[in-house]
C-alpha cells in the first residue's frame, strides 16, 4: 500500500521520522503553499530561506532515488493549502495512506486531526524524535511541580543527553550553570569575529526573485547581495563549523552585549537552521562540546550555548505543548495597547529600538537580548497586547515558529501567562542598556532621567509599569526591592512619571 508522506518545511532532516522505511512506491510531498506564507505575513528573508531550503532538500532526496511530488508556489495548479495539496496529491497518485511527522504547531496540528475523516484514509503521525524530549516526557517532568523552571529540567537534559557531564555524572566544572561569567559589556576596540556567508546556489536565486515579485509587501529587505542564510544541509554545517571555529570562544562572554552596528557579535545564527531541519541538536551540542574538549573555547561559553539549545529550545517546546491552545489567550497584567509604528519602521530616537529594528529588518535577526531587553522589554513595559507583540515577533524572524515564539514572548518577554514560564517580569529601565551596550552613547534620551523632553522613555515606562501594575505584582517574589526603589519617588515624581508614560502610550 503506497504511502504519501508529507514533509513540512521546518522538517527538512534526512533522518526524519517520517521518511524512514521508504519504500520505492512512497511518495513524498512537499509544497510551497500561499496559506503557508501568509497566515501571518512572514518577512520576506523567512520565505525566501524556507522556500529555498525546501527545494534543495527536495533536490537531495531525488537524487537519493526518492519519488517526490513537489509543487512550487507559482505552479498554476497549486491549491494553496497543505490540505489542498495533500487532497490532489491522493486523487492524482496511488497512494492509500498519508504518513507525517508531528507538527511543530498548534494551528496545523489542529488542521490535520481531521485528515483520516476527510481523505477517508489511514494518517500515521510519527513522533518528532529530533527533539531531545519527547512531548510525554515534558509532561511527565512538570506533572506535579509547582513551578515550571527551565533551569531543573535543563539539568535533567544534561544527564540525560551526557553533554558536560563527568564520569562520575557530576557537571562539568563543578557548576550546572556559568550564565554569571556571561554578562560582561564589549572592551574598547573589540572587533566582531567574521560570519560564515554562504554562496547563492541556483535554487536560492530563484526563490528569491519569486520572494521579490510575489511577497513584494511583506515587511524586510531582501536581494542577492543582502541573503545570507545556508539553503542545504553541507552549508548549515559549514555556518556550524564557522561558528564553532570563530565565534564561540567569545560568545559566553558577550552574549548579553549589544552594539550600535554590529548586528551578529559573536552569536550562532544558527537556530534557523535547528528550527527548519537542516541540522539537528545533537550534533550541533556535540560539535559545541568537542571544541571544549580540544581547549578550543572556555567552559562558560561552551555550557552556555548548550544551554540555549538542550535547555531554553526544549523548555519552550514543552511548556507550549503542555499549555496549549489555553495560553496564549492569558493576559495577566491586562495589557491593550497597540503596538508603536516604530517596531515596523524603526522610526524613534531611541537608539537601541531603531537598531534592534534595523537588524530585524535587514537580517530578519536580532539577537536574544535585543528581542528580549529591548524589544520585548518594551513591549512589556509599555503594555502592548499579547496578541499584536505575539505576531510581530512570530513574522519577523527566520527562526520563529509558534511554539518557540510563543512561550518566549508570551511568558518570558511580557509575562503575560502570570509567572508560569519566569519567576519574575524581566522588566529593566534604561539603565541595564546603557550597562549592557554603547547605544546610549550616541542617544539623545538619557537613561538616567525618568522625566522631561530627553528622558528616556524605557526608564519613565519603567516606573510607570511598576506602579501601573503594582497590585498585581508586588507580591511576586524578586520583586520586592523594586517596590523599595518605587517607594523612594515623590508624590510628585510619581505624578510626572505617569503623565509622561501616558503620553508614550498614546492614553493621553
Amino acid at each position: 500500500m503506497p504511502a504519501l508522506r508529507l514533509v513540512l518545511a521546518d522538517q527538512l532532516t534526512r533522518s526524519l521520522s517520517s521518511l524512514r522505511d521508504l519504500k520505492p512506491e512512497d511518495v513524498v510531498l512537499m509544497a510551497e503553499v500561499r496559506e503557508e506564507a501568509t497566515y501571518v505575513r512572514h518577512h520576506k528573508q523567512k520565505i525566501a530561506f524556507l522556500f529555498a531550503a525546501m527545494r534543495n532538500f527536495a533536490a537531495e532526496l531525488e537524487r537519493g532515488g526518492v519519488q517526490v511530488r513537489y509543487v512550487r508556489y507559482d505552479d498554476p495548479d497549486n491549491a494553496g493549502s497543505l490540505e489542498g495539496e495533500v487532497a490532489r496529491a491522493l486523487r492524482e497518485t496511488k497512494c492509500e495512506r498519508i504518513i507525517l511527522t508531528e507538527c511543530g504547531e498548534w494551528r496545523l496540528t489542529d488542521i490535520m486531526r481531521g485528515w483520516s475523516e476527510r481523505f477517508e484514509c489511514e494518517v500515521d503521525v510519527c513522533a518528532d524524535d529530533r527533539f531531545v524530549a519527547s512531548i510525554d516526557e515534558f509532561a511527565q517532568w512538570a506533572d506535579g511541580r509547582k513551578s515550571l523552571r527551565m533551569e531543573y529540567f535543563y539539568r535533567e537534559m544534561r544527564k540525560k543527553t551526557g553533554l558536560l557531564m563527568t564520569a562520575d555524572s557530576k557537571p562539568e566544572g563543578g557548576a550546572w550553570n556559568f550564565d554569571a561569567e556571561n554578562r560582561k559589556s564589549l572592551p574598547k576596540g573589540w572587533t566582531a569575529p567574521t560570519p560564515y556567508r554562504p554562496r547563492l546556489d541556483e535554487a536560492t536565486r530563484e526563490v528569491i526573485d519569486l520572494v521579490q515579485r510575489e511577497f513584494a509587501d511583506h515587511f524586510g529587505d531582501l536581494s542577492a547581495e543582502s541573503f545570507g542564510y545556508a539553503t542545504s544541509p553541507d552549508q548549515a554545517l559549514r555556518a556550524l563549523d564557522a561558528f564553532i571555529e570563530r565565534m564561540l570562544p567569545q560568545f559566553g562572554d558577550y552574549q548579553d552585549a549589544m552594539a550600535t552596528g554590529v548586528d551578529f557579535l559573536a552569536h550562532s545564527r544558527l537556530s534557523a537552521y535547528l528550527n527548519a531541519g537542516l541540522l539537528t541538536a545533537m550534533e550541533v551540542c556535540e560539535a559545541a562540546e568537542e571544541a571544549y574538549k580540544e581547549g578550543l573555547a572556555p567552559l562558560n561559553a561552551v555550557e552556555g550555548f548548550i544551554r540555549q539549545i538542550i535547555g531554553w529550545r526544549e523548555y519552550v517546546r514543552g511548556l507550549y505543548w503542555l499549555k496549549m491552545p489555553d495560553y496564549r489567550e492569558t493576559n495577566f497584567l491586562g495589557a491593550d495597547a497597540p503596538l508603536p509604528d516604530f517596531y515596523w519602521t524603526g522610526e524613534t530616537d531611541m537608539v537601541c529600538m531603531a537598531e534592534a529594528v534595523r537588524n530585524t529588518k535587514e537580517n530578519a535577526y536580532a539577537h536574544h537580548i535585543q528581542r528580549l531587553m529591548v524589544l520585548g522589554n518594551y513591549a512589556l513595559l509599555a503594555g502592548v497586547s499579547p496578541a499584536e507583540i505575539e505576531e510581530w515577533f512570530l513574522l519577523v524572524y527566520a527562526d520563529a515558529y509558534e511554539w518557540v515564539e510563543l512561550p518566549n514572548v508570551h511568558g518570558m518577554a511580557i509575562f503575560a501567562d502570570g509567572g508560569v514560564m519566569a519567576s519574575k517580569p524581566y522588566a529593566a529601565s534604561g539603565a541595564y542598556i546603557s550597562r549592557m551596550s554603547d547605544h546610549c552613547r550616541t542617544c539623545r534620551l538619557d537613561p538616567k532621567k525618568k522625566t522631561g523632553d530627553d528622558a528616556c522613555p524605557f526608564t519613565t515606562l519603567y516606573w510607570d509599569f511598576l506602579s501601573r501594575n503594582r497590585a498585581k505584582l508586588e507580591a511576586v517574589p524578586r520583586m520586592g526591592m523594586m517596590y523599595k526603589n518605587l517607594d523612594r519617588l515623590s508624590d510628585a515624581d510619581r505624578r510626572a512619571v505617569r503623565e509622561q508614560a501616558k503620553r508614550l502610550r498614546g492614553d493621553a
